[in-house]
């Protein structure tokens, strides 16, 4: 089976977009091109999604906001790291 060409424009930022999303998952741009050229003559249609899970891509941005929303409730969230210290010291007596 000879191969082919096939080229096709995008614009710079989602060709960008796209390349660091395949990368992400382990691929790059041309092997994820090929899987749904493949799939999508496998099923005769689009069949399946790939997505990266954006809780688990933000999961220690996402702990440092829930410490601070903690903190805030708690009205300590403008403690100096010595005020902070002392609070450890004394919980560890």
């Amino acid at each position: 089976m000879a191969n082919t060409l096939v080229q096709f424009r995008a614009d710079e930022t989602s060709r960008i977009k796209a390349v660091d999303i395949c990368e992400r998952l382990g691929i790059d741009l041309q092997t994820y091109l090929r899987m749904c050229v493949s799939r999508l003559i496998q099923e005769n249609g689009i069949p399946f999604s790939m997505k990266l899970d954006a809780e688990q891509e933000n999961r220690g941005i996402n702990a440092m906001k829930a410490a601070a929303h903690i903190a805030a409730e708690n009205g300590i969230s403008d403690m100096t790291l010595d005020e902070i210290n002392a609070e450890i010291s004394a919980a560890r007596e």
